[in-house]
């Protein structure tokens, strides 16, 4: 079983990923994890945290002259803000009190709900651990999973199709590996991951609209994987559907509010005979539309497997909304911690890893062994057993 665990603080000194489950044989580069959090920290809105930040992982187990050892895999991203906050944050009950502490939660976020849930005394001790800086270490484990991946042709990619009220229309059915390729590798060039240049410029706009407010503004994205076989995930349990299990993790990011497979809402507003992915057979079974996002039943059908998800604004306003002291129970303004305008460009960056994980996840569970070696020897046989299917 292919599972990971991360721990740390927003202002900690620094974030830990441990990964159990990854074969032994796999060639891993630290330079592309590397390139993978420097990805997620670019994009046009991005707060002050950026400019403290230049993320990069330090890898303490599981990896020897770049090859995994099929023992876990422990990774370590120092928080160089720390410096700032080592009496805060210090674990020494010695500078308790050193900080003043929060006590006005911010609407729209974890605070409020995780200090009655804990019975905390600051609100700091919520907001640390339900910072999205956590995502930092999901992007390193899932470029993990993306390099494994890569070994059997599947690639991953994103790009941003709305930034608040403005957005792309796209219904990505009629969309073919080649063309969702060029749309991701258009958006590595654009300040918001956007691969259409005139679109691009309106979502500009509405960022700097919601900057000189003192706003912030979410959108939409679109992260997919092409290549992915036939037959990943299953029908029989609910819990091993391999549409629920990608929702869940997409869901998971902190901040998102809506998550789609492939055209999901569309498809809720037309009749099954409009968005129905027709199946042919040349060689091999087909289709020529992709409605269903690569997902059939909990498994996948060969096609890509295509996720939509709709980012919050973020909740951290520098024009605060209304609030009420959680001690003294006065009406004021909610709590300012230092945040990002915009995060969609980002978090379309972290949906990547996710869903690189959870398609690692479920090749694993399908062609699962404690090598690559074994891995690629049971893939292969099954590529070639379905390509002979016989009544």
């Amino acid at each position: 079983m292919l599972r990971f665990l991360t721990a740390g603080e927003s202002h900690g000194k620094g974030l830990i990923g441990i990964v159990e489950g990854m074969p032994a044989g796999v060639y891993i580069s630290k330079e592309e994890i590397d390139m993978e959090l420097k990805r997620r920290q670019m994009g046009y809105g991005r707060g002050g945290r950026m400019k403290i930040e230049s993320d990069e992982v330090e890898i303490l187990s599981g990896i020897r002259w770049g090859k995994t050892l099929g023992s876990p895999i422990a990774f370590f991203i120092k928080n160089r803000d720390w410096e700032n906050w080592k009496e805060a944050m210090n674990p020494d009950k010695a500078f308790e009190n050193s900080h003043p502490c929060v006590t006005k939660p911010r609407p729209g976020h974890a605070d409020l709900a995780g200090f009655i849930k804990y019975q905390h005394s600051d609100i700091r001790n919520v907001l640390e651990r339900s910072s999205a800086r956590e995502t930092a270490m999901r992007v390193a484990v899932g470029a993990l999973a993306k390099q494994f991946l890569k070994i059997f042709d599947i690639k991953i990619g994103s790009f941003v199709t709305g930034i608040g009220p403005v957005c792309q229309e796209l219904q990505t059915a009629y969309l073919n590996e080649k063309q969702l390729l060029e749309l991701s590798v258009l958006s590595e060039d654009s300040p918001v991951r956007c691969p259409w240049k005139d679109t691009e410029e309106k979502f500009i706009n509405v960022i700097d609209q919601a900057i000189k407010n003192g706003d912030s503004v979410g959108g939409c994205f679109v992260v997919f994987a092409t290549g992915v076989p036939v037959g990943l995930g299953s029908y029989v349990h609910w819990d091993r559907k391999l549409d629920s299990r990608i929702a869940m993790g997409i869901m998971s990011i902190q901040a998102i509010k809506a998550v789609e497979i492939g055209d999901g809402v569309i498809v809720g507003k037309k009749f099954g005979s409009e968005v129905m992915d027709e199946i042919f057979f040349d060689d091999f079974f087909y289709r020529k539309t992709n409605h269903m996002g690569g997902i059939e039943g909990g498994v996948s059908n060969g096609m890509p497997v295509i996720v939509k998800a709709t980012m919050k604004p973020i909740p951290t306003l520098r024009k605060p909304l209304k609030s009420v002291d959680v001690f003294t129970k006065e009406v004021s303004l909610a709590s300012y911690e230092r945040s990002d305008i915009c995060a969609v460009p980002a978090a379309a960056v972290i949906g990547e890893a996710v869903l690189a994980w959870h398609i690692a996840e479920a090749f694993l569970e399908k062609f699962g062994g404690d090598s690559l070696q074994e891995i690629e020897s049971n893939f292969y046989y099954y590529q070639k057993q379905i390509k002979e299917i016989k009544r």
